[in-house]
């Protein structure tokens, strides 16, 4: 996948098919979007997936975590087949570019689009006025179609990041999986730590995710972790580890089951499946192995029902 960043002077050599959005934590509905665009290869068009490289509500200076971080957003647009992928910086200048502007020059003569698909709520150009009458309005001058693709209902309401986020923030993991189609994860690089699993026959691994990656409330969870393609079955621990110290660092500490081997600097993405209690506070290292003991043979529980 070709990824177009920090610039806005780029011009694609082929025609293309465009799905324009936010895409902060490629929910269902952004993943309908990535679908039509890839079912257009057939006709000889290039999947080009258009984002800002910051949402709107950081550029205006909300303090709003993400759901998914670039790098993944990275991983999950060329895994379901994008071509292209255009981070386009939003800055004062951008931001006040006209949206009749925006239409000729970026979608139409740069990227050259043949077809353009977005969701009801596509807000672009100056003011936020752009939207998707007003890429109908243009189409035939620019030689370009549009589709309108509406959203997708789960558990009664229609999924939105939004909706996605008020989920994780609540702990809520299996609702966030049933609007984004899979378990919300979390990936980074296996850090050292203070080994205290290791010397307690537990060895864990220890993930320090982004700072601008929304994490749910401070718990043990049931998880998968995913390693160099393989998946296993894992329980994680989300927080500040109280008993042991580090009380400012959140990270997410997980143990995989039936794993035997060094993890230390891999790439690791954590799918959180469903809490199972929150971060407590033990008197002693004793009673956390303890705890942690239980917790484990919970999690193995939990993988044997949910492999049945």
């Amino acid at each position: 996948m070709r990824i177009i960043e920090r610039t806005i002077d780029f011009r694609l050599e082929g025609r293309s098919a465009v799905a324009i959005g936010k895409f902060d934590g490629v929910h269902l509905g952004h993943r309908k979007l990535l679908q039509q665009i890839v079912g257009q290869k057939k006709e000889g068009l290039t999947a080009t997936v258009f984002t800002f490289d910051t949402s709107a509500a950081a550029f205006f200076g909300a303090e709003e975590k993400e759901l998914t971080t670039v790098a993944e957003k990275r991983r999950i647009f060329e895994a379901l087949g994008a071509d292209v992928l255009i981070e386009f910086p939003l800055n004062k200048e951008t931001a006040a570019t006209e949206p009749e502007t925006f239409v000729r020059r970026y979608l139409a003569e740069q990227m050259r689009a043949a077809y353009i698909c977005a969701g009801p709520d596509l807000s672009f150009g100056r003011g936020g006025a752009g939207n998707c009458a007003l890429l109908a309005e243009y189409a035939e001058e620019c030689g370009y179609r549009t589709e309108l693709i509406d959203k997708i209902a789960v558990d009664g309401a229609e999924v939105s990041s939004t909706r996605v986020r008020a989920a994780v923030r609540a702990g809520e993991m299996e609702a966030a999986e049933r609007m984004l189609g899979v378990p919300y994860s979390v990936s980074g690089t296996v850090e050292h730590g203070r080994q205290l699993g290791r010397t307690i026959g537990m060895p864990t691994a220890n993930l320090a995710p982004d700072a601008g990656k929304l994490l749910p409330p401070c718990g043990v969870y049931y998880s998968r972790a995913v390693l160099d393609g393989r998946v296993y079955r894992s329980i994680s621990n989300v927080g500040r580890k109280p008993t042991v110290g580090r009380q400012n660092a959140v990270g997410v500490e997980t143990y995989l089951y039936d794993f035997d081997g060094d993890l230390y600097g891999r790439e690791m993405t954590v799918e959180l499946l469903a809490f199972r209690r929150p971060e407590m506070k033990f008197a002693d290292v004793a009673q956390l192995r303890a705890r942690m003991e239980e917790d484990i043979a919970a999690g193995r529980e939990y993988r044997n029902k949910s492999l049945g």
